[in-house]
């Protein structure tokens, strides 16, 4: 029970500061772009109804979703592909530094000319820069894997889909999950941009609708919805990574152990 009270400490700790602090700084404020946080809270119901939650959060969710499983599939399927052979990476690897230093949102006005400016456009937008967090980390995993570990999976049989199921994979997967828990973070900014660009409803193009109007308590309320969006993300990813890599988790709680062989 003591474990868990702080671990809630330590997670709310510093937002119960942050917010503290705005709240204090913004009081009594008189201009127009920086209204006190009360003023904030008290509009975020009134803005925030289950008709906008239904037309502008729930499409927003969904095209992010859309995209990020987009990137982990082709990310974690590429990336094993590159990582496993020496050839394909080295053929690879010039071009795929070329294409991850270009910004996603500079491709977004072409990605319109092709996708249109349906929903279509906003999935590939999310998955073109997610894609590479996943990719890279996934190619560095399954370079990684242990070779003593390989060794033995090949001297009792193991190859093809039976290698990568059992030896490739896991071996690779806490390096994949940093690669999607980056990749995360990157899909709801790459969200929020793509609905900038000739959107007519989610949470990027509401927002802008807000600033456009001058409503600025509902565009505050606006980035204050995205940033519990974010947090709730967060945490569902971990509940994931935690049941996925508990293996791992635990293998690495017994290492740190008093006592234990190094």
């Amino acid at each position: 029970m003591r474990r868990v009270l702080l671990r809630l400490v330590f997670v709310f700790a510093l937002p119960a500061v942050l917010v503290t602090v705005w709240w204090v700084a913004s009081a009594g404020s008189e201009d127009v772009y920086w209204p006190p946080l009360a003023t904030v809270l008290e509009t975020f119901p009134d803005v925030w109804t289950g008709e906008r939650w239904r037309g502008d959060v729930l499409p927003s969710v969904l095209r992010l979703a859309a995209g990020y499983a987009l990137a982990a599939v082709v990310g974690v399927a590429l990336g094993t592909l590159v990582g496993s052979y020496r050839r394909v990476r080295a053929v690879c690897e010039p071009a795929l530094e070329f294409l991850r230093a270009v910004p996603p949102p500079v491709l977004v006005p072409v990605i319109m000319l092709f996708a249109g400016i349906g929903d279509t456009m906003k999935i590939v937008v999310i998955a073109a820069g997610c894609v590479w967090p996943v990719l890279l980390n996934t190619v560095e995993g399954v370079r990684a894997v242990d070779a003593v570990t390989a060794e033995t999976a090949r001297s009792y049989g193991v190859t093809g889909v039976a290698w990568l199921r059992h030896v490739v994979l896991p071996s690779a997967s806490p390096q994949i999950f940093a690669g999607l828990r980056q990749a995360l973070s990157i899909g709801i900014i790459l969200m929020v941009i793509s609905e900038m660009f000739a959107a007519s409803n989610g949470l990027g193009f509401t927002i802008v609708q807000f600033q456009r109007s001058f409503a600025i308590p509902g565009m505050w309320t606006g980035i204050l919805l995205l940033g519990l969006l974010g947090f709730v993300l967060s945490a569902l990813f971990r509940l994931v990574e935690r049941r996925a890599l508990g293996w791992y988790h635990g293998l690495r709680a017994a290492a740190r152990r008093p006592g234990s062989s190094s």
